[in-house]
């Protein structure tokens, strides 16, 4: 994997709903379903990943239906390509790695829980000058 290159939550969600069925394609609107994520943001994520060459592209042939119900446009299809699967299950495999140890960091051979509180800020006053008392 590109060490330039770091994937968003949202591709994470994108690449796990693509990899579980690497060799099927997939249409947007079940990928949206599947991952929950709009297609505000679902459709730019495919497209950057087409550019890169991680993701191949085409359109649903237009199925054959009777007059009365119509026809349905065409669809755009989805899958990755063998570098973008590739490249799929090492940022797959990258995050889950992070969540295994995300509970705790190193420091000098000792582990140290993140997350751990500690004691808030003492703030004091400085006044300048005479003190001046308040009238009641």
């Amino acid at each position: 994997m590109d060490a330039n290159l770091r994937a968003s939550k949202q591709t994470l969600k994108l690449f796990a709903a693509l990899t579980a069925k690497a060799s099927s394609w997939h249409y947007g609107y079940a990928l949206s379903r599947e991952t929950g994520l709009q297609s505000g943001t679902l459709y730019p994520i495919l497209m950057r990943l087409e550019e890169r060459g991680w993701l191949e592209t085409q359109w649903e042939a237009p199925q054959e239906l009777p007059e009365k119900r119509g026809g349905r446009p065409p669809r755009h299809m989805y899958r990755l390509t063998s570098g973008g699967q590739a490249w799929a299950v090492e940022a797959l495999s990258a995050m889950q790695s992070k969540a295994a140890v995300g509970t705790k960091s190193t420091l000098g051979g000792k582990t140290k829980p993140r997350g751990t509180l500690r004691p808030a800020r003492q703030h004091t006053r400085i006044h300048m000058g005479e003190p001046v008392l308040e009238q009641g």
